[in-house]
Parts: structure tokens; sequence; C-alpha cells
């Protein structure tokens, strides 16, 4: 991870290194932040923020779900993160914007303390490698269940959520593996740790919808119309593991992890165990659209001029 020069808090650009938070902000005790992950990528007219909008408007829906008074507009969000692209001078950059409660009170009771926000952006490569991104990598189904969404609500990105998807990574990397798959409590797919499944089959194409306790992805949700433009079906439906093993390609999507193929579940070869073609299709085609070179796709960009 390569540090930029300045974070924007709380509505000012400070220096990286002063960006910082007391030991017993709420937040940090009992988890009450809630959080976005969104790319700029480079383009021939310079970076642009891909589907901004769409990022913001979920972070106050998360917001809103745990009580936290966002005291920013999607639009003041969004000036923010250009002028924070803007004064790193950051051709292509991942953004992370949190929302937490602050330091004034502890107990479960967030309510009396403030409301902090920070957006960091860096230059961030690809989250499971540029191998995996071209061949596809080594998946392990996790022996950690996804929470209910009726434990925890799961379309909203909460600190708390991605605790589950810790101990899943961890283990999965433990064990030699690059990511894990979490099953649900009806053992059917959920999600990855930080990803949404889609599965290939006989030309057609899946993804476990998201009462299945997974997160309503905008990536998922963009490459779902990719899929749909490029003339293949696209069909949210319950995936089973051995639906898995059975499957002609399988891969991941996310903010961090674009379109990644999977190669492999638990040493058993997914179809020619490689990136498929299909996926290699869609893939080619996402990474065309936010990099601004498919006309169509360029309403999911938001351009930032860079000071020359």
């Amino acid at each position: 991870m390569k540090e930029a020069t300045y974070i924007w808090k709380n509505g000012e650009l400070i220096p990286w290194a002063d960006a910082k938070t007391h030991v017993l902000t709420h937040a940090l005790h009992y988890a009450t932040s809630v959080f976005e992950g969104i790319r700029a990528y480079s383009t021939a007219d310079g970076p642009a923020i891909f589907r901004s909008k769409e990022h913001y408007d979920r972070l106050v829906a998360s917001a809103k779900t745990y009580y936290l008074k966002m005291p920013y507009s999607v639009d003041e969000m969004t000036r923010a993160t250009v002028e924070l692209i803007q004064a790193n001078t950051l051709k292509s950059c991942y953004i992370r914007p949190i929302v937490y409660s602050g330091y004034s009170e502890m107990g479960i009771n967030h309510m009396k303390n403030p409301v902090d926000v920070v957006i960091a952006a860096w230059e961030w490569g690809s989250y499971l490698g540029d191998d995996g991104v071209k061949n596809g990598i080594r998946v392990t189904i996790s022996p950690w269940e996804k929470f209910s969404s009726r434990a925890l609500p799961a379309t909203a990105k909460c600190a708390a959520n991605y605790a589950n998807s810790v101990l899943a990574k961890i283990e999965a990397l433990d064990r030699g593996f690059d990511e894990a798959l979490l099953f649900n409590q009806s053992g059917m797919v959920a999600e990855g740790p930080g990803e949404n499944l889609f599965l290939i089959k006989d030309g057609k194409i899946y993804t476990p919808p998201v009462s299945e306790d997974a997160l309503d992805g905008i990536t998922r949700s963009s490459v779902m119309e990719i899929i749909s433009d490029l003339g293949f079906s696209i069909e949210e439906r319950i995936i089973s593991r051995e639906a898995l093993f059975d499957a002609d390609e399988l891969f991941f999507t996310g903010t961090a992890a674009e379109v990644t193929p999977i190669r492999e579940i638990d040493g058993t070869i997914i179809g020619s165990g490689t990136a498929g073609i299909i996926t290699k299709q869609i893939q080619d085609t996402y990474f065309k659209a936010v990099n601004g070179e498919l006309a169509q796709y360029r309403k999911w960009l938001t351009p930032i001029l860079l000071p020359a």
C-alpha cells in the first residue's frame, strides 16, 4: 500500500500522517462504522471515479441503517473525493470513505457521539493479484458461515460485517488458498469475503440473489448489465455446493477484486482450470468500460481534471 499525501476528514484536507482518532472512539469498540470501496481509473481524458453516485448513495443508506446522522450529501462527498484525488495527483486509485461514531461517550448507545467522515485514496493494484486476474485463483469453501441478514443487515457495508470476512479470509490463506467462499445458514452460496460470485453453465450465467445474504454489489450490478449487453442470459438463482463443482466457469466481482476468475475450488478444477472464454469476454468489457473506452458505459464515470 502506497501512502498518499492527503486525507479528507470532516470537510478539510489534512496530511496523511495527521489522520488520527481517539482510542476511545465508539466505532473502535462497537464497530459503529460504515464504509465504501470505490475505484478511480485512468482514462484517455484523465482519472475518472467509477459509479461515484451509486457508492455514495449506498454509504448514506448504510449510515441511516446504523443510526449515523450523515453530515454530508452525496454531491458533497463526490466533490470532496474529486478534491482529494486532485490534491494527491492520483491517476488511478482505490478510494475508502468511512463514516463512524466518534469519541464522546462510551456504552453501546452511540446517539450522543459526533459522527466523523473520512475519505482516503491511494494507489492500489489488483486485490487478488495480477496473475489471479489473468489466470484465475484457488478458492476454498469456508468453515465459517455468512451471517444471516436477520442478525445484521447484509446490504449495509458496516465494519461489523467484515469480522466474518476476516475470519474466512485468513483461514483460507492459512490453508494455502487465495480466497474463501462463504455459504449461508441454508447451506447455499452467499458470497466471498469481499466479492459476489457468478457461475457459468452451458452459456448461461447465474449469481446468488441478495436474499441469500449477499451484498448487493455495485460491481455486481455493473457486470450484470454488461452480461446482458453482450447477449448472455443472466439470472439470480440459489447456487448449491454441487453446482459449483459442475460449473463451466466461475468468477468473483467486487470493487477491489474487479472481475477475477476462479480456476479451482478445494482441489477441484473448474472448467479448463484457467480463466474461461465467457469470463474473459466479460472481464475485457468491464476493464474497457472502467477505463473509458466504451461510450455506452461512460455514464458510470465521473471525470477528474488534474492540475497541470
